[in-house]
């Protein structure tokens, strides 16, 4: 189910996400933009301040997993934090953040999905230029490196992005930069989606942070701190692994509950009778 108000109004992520954001600088825990330090979630998160869930951004075309996500997304796109090469042209952005729960609690193994036009407003749909997925880490933070992307007619500048939590529902939404003229006459644009951005020489640098609309689980101090019980190693298909071995997939530390090979498919995620999570 796509995360909404209680009333399905979209006015009130965004009133909600303002007050968030002014909360957080009355109360000083923001830091100012030009020491790169995102002014969102992780400034505010508190136990007893729920967050309110990102919202969906509708693009008023066909529907994938019952989501809204316009006509280029395509699916299996390469596992990598970085969409660009030496030759990519554009203004190099760099996004980071991190991925929360409503309840203030970091998730790691989230994946993220993002897919965006190049320099010159245009997608590939041939391949995958400027596509990629990758999972947050143990302490819910991402990172990506990409361009900044063009315009093409209607709409204003802007990122696509998936977000999923293990075994949760699909948020599919969008994100916008700052003082763009055409964030004022686009008709998707929404404000509660804007990313925090300086520059930095010749590049850019962007933040932001996703509010899921399920339930983290704390961990046992500290929900950034990593188990004090390290993995044995990465996951990997075609190895023996016996019941007790712990694994680390996709920034999260797994435990085997029983002994097998294991083969591309049983990644521990997609294997509870296998692996469970720590």
């Amino acid at each position: 189910m796509t995360p909404t108000d209680p009333d399905g109004s979209a006015s009130e992520h965004r009133i909600s996400r303002k007050n968030l954001l002014k909360a957080a600088v009355a109360a000083g825990a923001a830091l100012s933009l030009a020491t790169g330090a995102a002014a969102l979630a992780r400034a505010s998160a508190a136990p007893n301040r729920p967050l309110p869930p990102t919202p969906m951004c509708d693009d008023g075309d066909g529907p994938t997993r019952d989501q809204i996500e316009g006509p280029y997304f395509k699916p299996n796109s390469p596992l990598r934090t970085a969409l660009v090469t030496p030759g990519t042209p554009g203004t190099r952005l760099t996004v980071s953040g991190h991925v929360f729960g409503r309840n203030c609690v970091p998730l790691s193994g989230v994946l993220l999905d993002f897919w965006q036009a190049d320099d010159a407003g245009a997608y590939d749909m041939g391949g995958y230029a400027l596509r990629g997925h990758q999972f947050t880490d143990s302490t819910g933070a991402y990172s990506l490196s990409t361009i900044v992307p063009g315009l093409y007619p209607g709409r204003t500048r802007h990122l696509h992005v998936k977000a999923q939590a293990p075994g949760r529902p699909v948020l599919t939404t969008q994100l916008y930069f700052p003082g763009e003229p055409r964030n004022g006459t686009d008709a998707l644009f929404d404000p509660a989606l804007l990313m925090n951005v300086r520059g930095a020489g010749n590049a850019k640098e962007g933040t932001f942070d996703f509010v899921l609309n399920v339930d983290g689980t704390p961990g046992p101090s500290d929900p950034g701190t990593p188990p004090t019980d390290p993995p044995d190693g990465a996951w990997a298909a075609g190895r023996s692994y016996a019941a007790g071995d712990r694994v680390a997939y996709a920034g999260a530390a797994y435990r085997c509950l029983q002994a097998h090979t294991s083969m591309t498919g049983w990644e521990p995620p997609n294997a509870p009778a296998l692996w469970r999570r720590e």
